[in-house]
């Protein structure tokens, strides 16, 4: 399985988060214009920056052309992040994990947060925001959990039922419509949390440090 880092232009990601990414397997890096400004900073060279190339320095750019596969795309049709994903799957990786693509700018984030919906079905997104982890699921899904970790789980249509197993505050044929109702900080108190997701698809959002402390990001 094939797997990559993309780094974006928001919040800077810290360089413990995405050596205990690479340890993993999500060895290759590709850097989203601006997130080379990122991945200078932290002194980690990436093997791809892709973008139409307005949010990075242009003389930074430069110095990285006999250390990066340099890939510019000046549509403007879709995101920086969303033509990073479109290389990714045309070169057949499996999984993307998101990082620095949450910031300042609301309207970004919030773009962002879609592309993981917009891309399930080509590749297995994941975000990481500071301490969170971001998940698309759909079907059915078990993952481990630690008792006593938050999960929150987020729906965006009446139409998506979901069945929980494992937490605190269960969910029986629940709808969860975006803006209506949400299931923010439910609690998991088994070692196995088991979702039935109908008619749809949900955000699961996690502790990310708590995973890696215990090692059950996979």
């Amino acid at each position: 399985m094939k797997k990559c880092l993309i780094i974006g232009n928001g919040k800077a990601p810290e360089k413990k988060t995405i050596l205990f990414l690479m340890k993993k397997g999500f060895d290759t890096i590709i850097c989203a214009d601006g997130g080379l400004n990122h991945a200078h900073k932290l002194k980690i060279i990436p093997h791809y920056i892709i973008g139409d190339f307005d949010s990075v320095d242009k003389r930074l750019l430069e110095s990285y052309r006999d250390k990066s596969n340099i890939i510019q795309i000046k549509r403007q049709d879709d995101t920086d992040i969303e033509k990073c994903l479109k290389y990714a799957v045309k070169q057949k990786f499996s999984e993307a994990v998101l990082l620095s693509v949450t910031g300042d700018r609301l309207d970004h984030s919030f773009c962002n947060l879609g592309i993981a919906l917009k891309f399930h079905d080509k590749i297995n997104v994941r975000v990481i925001s500071e301490t969170s982890l971001l998940t698309v699921y759909e079907k059915q899904v078990s993952f481990a959990a630690k008792n006593g970790e938050y999960i929150s789980l987020y729906a965006f249509d009446n139409k998506t039922k979901i069945t929980s197993q494992g937490l605190k505050y269960p969910l029986r044929e629940t709808r969860l419509p975006f803006g209506v109702r949400e299931s923010t900080s439910n609690v998991a108190v088994k070692e196995e949390v088991k979702l039935n997701i109908k008619n749809g698809r949900i955000f699961v959002i996690r502790d990310f440090e708590t995973m890696e402390k215990n090692d059950l990001f996979s």
